[in-house]
Order: structure tokens, then sequence, then C-alpha cells
């Protein structure tokens, strides 16, 4: 398989692309590794990655983020995932984990020290690569699931939420974030760049409000853009672009990227909902 890697990254035209063809790569045998072991049953995938692998998403995503179907807070993720040392070690690879259990939100990095040196990304045999598994014990409830056969490029049978869910959580990180990256901003644009993407499941992005301490409105289909466009209006543009640049395949989509260009999807949105409300 690292013959493969190789022939993926040969097509990358700077360095900081190999290292996201080499990412994108590793997640993808990482979530055959969750498919192969039946993990799928109980963990939704979500977040940028899932945009990626399902929609196409033009960006490159650091994490793979996912849910458990049912609230556990005693899940145990090391249990779970122990087998992906020797599952990669068949393929001689050299990895390790650390694992973080104790949170509602918990959390392992993957990690393949001297991958980069031996792929010729890095001269230090000492560095790390790794990838950042997130899994949510305690999901919002009301999400919506639907399961999608992908190849990415191993063949993968993904149980994911729904559209309007994955939209949901995009806002509820707009609207929740003390602070705003850039690839928030992209991808909300994304979302919104598509008329026939959903309205957020409203019933969802409610209860993960009020897991975090949301003191605003409760959101429905006539107030959520309005006040997505009212946090936005603080956001420092210039940094946020800055911020999502090396995740871009097409750093052209920058110059779409502004201010006025999302505000008035959103008004777009909100006028829609208005007329049909």
């Amino acid at each position: 398989m690292k013959e493969q890697i190789k022939q993926i990254i040969q097509q990358a035209s700077t360095p900081l692309q190999a290292r996201n063809l080499l990412r994108e790569y590793l997640q993808a045998r990482l979530l055959e590794f969750i498919q192969e072991r039946g993990l799928f049953r109980s963990w939704i995938f979500q977040g940028g990655t899932a945009l990626r692998f399902l929609y196409g998403l033009p960006r490159y995503s650091q994490d793979l983020d996912f849910s458990l179907d049912q609230s556990d807070a005693s899940y145990d993720l090391n249990q779970a995932i122990a087998g992906i040392r020797p599952w990669f070690e068949a393929e001689a690879y050299e990895v390790d984990l650390i694992i973080k259990n104790e949170k509602n939100v918990k959390s392992a990095f993957v990690r393949f020290p001297s991958l980069l040196f031996e792929l010729g990304l890095s001269p230090h045999r000492s560095q790390v690569f790794s990838v950042k598994i997130e899994l949510d014990s305690q999901p919002p409830a009301g999400g919506r699931t639907e399961t999608t056969i992908i190849r990415r490029p191993v063949l993968l049978n993904i149980h994911h939420y729904d559209q309007a869910t994955l939209f949901s959580g995009q806002v509820h990180a707009l609207l929740c974030r003390n602070y705003t990256n850039g690839r928030d901003l992209y991808d909300i644009f994304w979302y919104l760049s598509d008329p026939s993407w959903p309205a957020p499941n409203f019933i969802y992005i409610n209860e993960a409000l009020k897991q975090t301490g949301w003191s605003g409105p409760q959101l429905d289909q006539n107030n959520w853009a309005d006040l997505v466009a009212e946090k936005l209006e603080a956001v420092d543009w210039r940094q946020a672009i800055e911020d999502v640049r090396p995740f871009l395949e097409r750093v052209s989509d920058l110059n779409l990227l502004t201010k006025d260009n999302v505000l008035k999807l959103l008004a777009t949105r909100s006028r829609e909902a208005r007329k049909h409300g």
C-alpha cells in the first residue's frame, strides 16, 4: 500500500499538497479500518472530512469526526480502535496511538513516525505525521442519518449524518466558537452556494446550542440565516482567508470568498424562507 501512496503524492505540485494528499489517503484507510471493525453500526461520520469524502468539498480536511448514534459517556474509544496499530503494521507502517478517553468528546492521534521521511516529504526521520479521530459520545438529539457507498480510493459504506444535519453542525460551529476560522467560512460559503442544499435540521441544531450554553433565540426557518449573518459581521476576513488558503484545491476560490458574497447568499436564504413561511 505504500506504493499506492507514492503514486498518489506524485500528482502533487507542491510539498504542502503532497502532505494533504497523504493525510487524505490515511483518512481513507482509517475509515476502511472503522468499516471492517463494524464501528459504523454505532459511529456516525460528520464534519469537514465527511463533506469532502461524501459530497466533494474542494478543500482538504485534517480530522476524522464522528458521533455515537446513542449517547454513552462511558464508551471506551481505546478498546474500539486498539486494532489500528497491528492493522497498519501488517503493511509495514510504524504506528503509535495517543488516546484521550476521559471527556465526552473522545480523541485519538494516530501517529506515523518516519513516514514523511520515507516518502521524501521531510529531511527529518523523527518528524511525526498524524491523523486525529474525534468521537462525540454525547451528541445532540435529533440527528438524521444515511448510508452511502463511496470509493476514496478504497470502497467504503459510510454511515453519516444527512445533508440538513451536516449543515446544522457547521451553523452551530459558526455561532458558538469564540473565534471563526477560515475553514468555517469557506464551508458555510460552499453550503450556501448550492441552492438545493436543505436548510439546517432545527431539532438537532437547537439541541446542540442548548448543550453549549447558547443564550440567543431558538433557531428556526425564519431567523437562522440572519443570526449567521450577524455573527459574520465581526469576522476578521483577511485572517480567515489566510487560515483556509493551505487547504484549498483551488486557491482562486478565495477571490469569491468575500463578506459581501456570503451575506448575499444568506440574504437569499432568508428571503426564500419568508416567502414560503
